[in-house]
């Protein structure tokens, strides 16, 4: 078998007349493993193939498809070793380290089920995610006081049974890094059912506690379609995505989709962003695919940097994780000649939106549903909404075939899971409206929504116009409780820096006159207040809840 056609054995496509994909399903044994059934395959039959570059500001390494094999091996005797049993909660916080890779891969030949977290927690972040998974094991880079956090969380949870440093030895900690490199290359088989837990990601938590989203082996099969119909990689691709190990769009984009498709990972190890420094990577390796939240390319094509680096390698480039402003849309395709790609999933989810392979985005839409859901968009009251108003994204739940991709339960959450998963429908809790062409076009989280004397205003769309003036950097769209239209529409602004210190009521006054004239007047935020920056989650969404919680307490 030929390495690009490896993946084939696992999926049905079909294609229309115009060469679009129409259908995709997944078809997968019931004891799949992605560790076994393809990192360790395509080491059988493509050993030398590259499978991840990885550098960050020092070094450079890169692992073949048989070395990520023998070393997860080697990691997994050693977790196997030190008490780490099937079904075992293990909690991982390894950023964008090479050792992520070695341990997902071995947690998986294991049976345990990974935890991904970020490195910027702090104790008592630790101590509730700790309780939430009932997690036993903790592997943990000793970068930014991670083992301090973790130890100082032990005075709330005292259910450890071993931890692992990597990049360093703690006290009573196991060294990761020394104490692998011992193990055998070889690891016998433990074998697993499809529908056994893979992995459990914490929600970003922009209301409430994070929920524990527990995804079963078919997960990793499901991005499929990420990587071959959306990132567009092939087997001699080098496809970066930016995201680190703690949150989902690692999985989406760093290991998966691409390795089933053959391709090698590109992993830059960097402590914090600095557009510069990605765009000159880019150059160096050639870098043929890209997916960064748009947050990412705003920086890009703000800053003035595009124009300093040859980006020629660069065939593709995607993006996700919040809506697409047209203004950084617009600036990258002038600037590089490449068309963003705009998608749509979520923690609970794979891509389930998109613009797709062949297909003709319009700017500011997420793209049509992808051929492995039946997505709609319905009311209140789960009914199926005309063309062109807003209601809820959904997703249909299979009966009597497996829901690939789509999680299985909020860990330990049933009221929760019950009431995202009814009526035979996954109820995202984003809106959206779609047009006559069955593009979908993203409004806002159902909280987000803004009701302002009997009107529905979407964030999004005033944030777009707002974006394309040249004072504004970042936006975000919120409402404010008001004692006779209910709520009014607030800007809250972070100033570009030709404008920084220009912050009075003249630029208030143009803004809103701005609104005015380039969308529905009713739309125009009637408060309008500037800011140093946006507060925002760890993994660098805008929390519009807490800018709400502030102005309506």
């Amino acid at each position: 078998m030929k390495l690009k056609n490896f993946n084939e054995q696992f999926v049905i496509e079909k294609y229309d007349e115009n060469g679009l994909l129409n259908v995709f399903d997944i078809n997968a044994p019931d004891n799949f493993n992605y560790a076994y059934d393809v990192i360790d395959k395509i080491a059988e039959f493509a050993p030398d193939k590259k499978a991840l570059l990885w550098c960050n500001e020092d070094e450079e390494r890169t692992f073949t498809y048989k070395e990520l094999s023998e070393k997860s091996n080697q990691v997994a005797n050693l977790l196997v070793r030190k008490g780490v049993k099937k079904g075992d909660m293990v909690l991982c916080v390894l950023k964008r380290h090479y050792q992520i890779w070695l341990t997902i891969l071995a947690l998986e030949k294991v049976g345990a089920v990974l935890i991904p977290a970020t490195n910027q927690l702090m104790a008592k972040d630790y101590a509730y995610r700790f309780k939430a998974g009932n997690v036993k094991f903790v592997v943990a880079t000793t970068d930014n006081d991670v083992p301090k956090h973790i130890t100082e969380s032990f005075a709330e949870y005292g259910g450890i049974a071993e931890k692992f440093s990597v990049k360093g030895s703690v006290d009573d900690w196991v060294d990761f890094d020394t104490e692998y490199q011992k193990e055998s290359t070889v690891f016998e088989r433990i074998e697993n059912k499809l529908t056994d837990p893979l992995l459990a990601f914490f929600s970003s938590g922009t209301t409430g506690y994070p929920k524990m989203v527990v995804h079963d082996h078919s997960y990793a099969l499901a991005h499929l379609i990420t990587a071959k119909h959306w990132h567009c990689v092939t087997d001699e691709s080098l496809h970066l995505t930016i995201s680190e190990s703690g949150w989902g769009k690692f999985f989406w984009g760093k290991i998966y989709g691409e390795m089933l498709m053959g391709a090698t990972v590109f992993a830059y190890d960097f402590d914090r962003f600095d557009a510069d420094k990605v765009l000159s990577r880019i150059e160096k390796y050639k870098i043929t695919s890209l997916c960064c939240p748009p947050t990412m390319f705003r920086f890009f094509t703000k800053d003035g940097g595009l124009e300093k680096y040859d980006l020629s390698s660069l065939v593709y480039a995607t993006t996700a994780g919040e809506a697409l402003n047209p203004e950084v849309f617009n600036a990258f395709k002038e600037l590089t000649g490449i068309t963003l790609m705009e998608g749509f999933g979520q923690t609970e989810t794979v891509l389930s939106i998109g613009n797709l392979r062949g297909t003709q985005p319009r700017i500011g839409s997420m793209g049509k549903p992808i051929p492995l859901y039946d997505v709609d968009i319905v009311n209140e009251d789960g009914d199926v909404i005309p063309t062109g108003e807003t209601g809820e994204i959904v997703i249909r739940i299979k009966k009597d075939t497996p829901n690939y991709g789509l999680f299985e339960q909020y860990y330990g959450n049933p009221e929760a899971t019950a009431e995202t998963k009814r009526d035979g429908l996954y109820h995202t809790g984003d809106t959206a409206y779609k047009d006559e062409d069955g593009y979908y076009w993203y409004v806002g989280r159902t909280d987000d929504v803004i009701k302002s004397s009997g009107y529905r205003i979407g964030p999004f769309e005033i944030e777009s116009v707002m974006m394309e003036h040249p004072a504004v950097f970042e936006v975000a769209v919120t409402g404010v409780k008001h004692p006779v239209r209910g709520q009014v529409v607030k800007a809250t602004v972070v100033l570009t820096k030709e404008y920084k210190g220009k912050s009075d009521d003249a630029l208030i006054k143009e803004l809103q006159t701005y609104v005015k004239t380039n969308t529905a007047p009713y739309k125009y935020p009637r408060i309008i207040e500037f800011v140093d920056e946006l507060p925002k989650t760890i993994s660098g969404k805008i929390r519009r809840v807490e800018i709400r919680a502030k102005d309506n307490s």
